[in-house]
């Protein structure tokens, strides 16, 4: 269970983008972005997300980033960065409060029991398997 609620976590993303974002120049520019669904359709990227999540890869959210960043042209170039930073902020506090890939496996609290078995345990129970 989160320990933050949305609304603070979106607070932190948005401070956070916004030091590592400090000028307009620095958020990524259309065809950035456009590359970025691109790469997304490639075979690497499609292995790694059928790997990870048991899925082809959806590409849809850059497309969707693109399409954004297109609808920002006609804007001030810091309202252009203010509506960016608010949409990753947004992008990251959904992954970071979410389910993500990882919540598949279950952390032990030890290592599990008989393992690694031992050689004496592997060459007896093969040893009597031989007829």
């Amino acid at each position: 269970m989160p320990s933050v609620d949305f609304q603070t976590a979106l607070r932190q993303e948005e401070e956070y983008l916004r030091r590592v974002h400090p000028t307009v120049d620095d958020i990524p520019g259309c065809m950035t972005l456009f590359d970025g669904f691109l790469l997304c359709h490639v075979l690497n990227a499609q292995i790694k997300s059928l790997y990870r999540h048991g899925r082809m890869s959806e590409c849809r959210d850059k497309m969707e980033d693109f399409k954004f960043c297109m609808s920002l042209k006609s804007m001030h170039p810091e309202e252009k960065r203010d509506a960016w930073i608010r949409r990753r902020a947004e992008w990251w506090t959904a992954r970071r409060l979410g389910r993500s890939s990882e919540n598949v496996w279950d952390v032990r609290s030890g290592p599990l029991p008989n393992w690694p078995p031992s050689l004496t345990d592997d060459v007896a129970q093969n040893t009597q398997s031989i007829p």
